[in-house]
């Protein structure tokens, strides 16, 4: 007797994540522009994958992600697009490709989660082809204010949601060699029935939030959870767009030193409409 298959748990989804993606997407209007190869890292359920791949219907679509579960279930929804994106399962800060691979870098809501900033955007640079765009969103240091605000002083310390303002993400771009940096902030609003939702969707942007050092910061939140009442959460969100540069730019440290010198074959900027 054969035992019958159970049907897969969909994965969540975050509305917040969506929303930024479609507006994420928006950046890339009017730019003259066909990439050959585009990498969406921090993927997820790829639902930016199948966009871009639409919008760029010539083009090679990579769908990274560290969760191989997720891509897992990417597979799931693809339709269409089953055999228009391979799927990748790896460590953004490690990339798993070659230099000069990539023409577009596509990066939805994955870098407030990662705490080395410059060895995330020194490896993008190293896999984009001179001339390749770099398009991400993340979340400004404002983002989420009303669970600090509940949290005691003694927790401000333990407090896990801090994320890099403007100025740093931009000074961050520009040490790494990138040219043209465009920056733009944008507000949302995120309404639940229950805080228990909030706190949910907090998970699934970040996994390992319940297993960091800071979760404890939350049991105020946790009290409000209690409640059962309406709660709603806050979001800065940062939009930078960053041009990889001529062959032979130098990448510098935070100090304003050298660190490396990529040479890779020039194609020559493309540039916006």
């Amino acid at each position: 007797m054969f035992k019958r298959r159970q049907k897969q748990k969909a994965a969540p989804v975050s509305p917040v994540q969506n929303e930024v993606a479609q507006r994420l997407m928006e950046r890339l209007d009017g730019l003259q522009f066909d990439p050959a190869r585009v990498l969406d890292v921090g993927c997820g359920l790829a639902q930016p994958t199948r966009a871009l791949a639409e919008r760029y219907p010539n083009a090679r679509l990579l769908a990274m992600d560290r969760s191989a579960a997720a891509l897992e279930q990417a597979v799931a929804v693809q339709g269409r697009w089953r055999k228009r994106f391979a799927r990748i399962v790896g460590d953004a800060r490690q990339l798993p490709l070659a230099q000069g691979s990539v023409d577009l870098l596509f990066s939805n809501l994955m870098l407030p989660f990662c705490d080395d900033l410059p060895t995330l955007l020194n490896g993008f640079r190293r896999v984009l082809k001179p001339g390749g765009l770099l398009l991400f969103s993340t979340f400004g240091p404002d983002s989420a204010s009303e669970l600090r605000a509940g949290l005691a002083e003694d927790d401000q310390a333990n407090y896990p949601f801090v994320f890099a303002d403007v100025q740093t993400v931009g000074n961050a771009l520009m040490r790494a060699g990138f040219a043209e940096p465009v920056l733009d902030t944008d507000w949302l609003t995120s309404a639940y029935r229950k805080s228990v939702d909030a706190l949910r969707e907090l998970r699934v942007m970040d996994p390992a939030l319940s297993m960091r050092r800071g979760r404890d910061a939350l049991r105020g939140f946790r009290e409000q959870r209690k409640q059962n009442e309406p709660f709603s959460l806050s979001w800065e969100v940062v939009y930078a767009s960053a041009w990889a540069p001529e062959d032979g730019a130098p990448i510098r440290d935070f100090g304003g030193g050298e660190v490396a010198t990529v040479s890779v074959e020039s194609i020559g900027r493309r540039r916006r409409s």
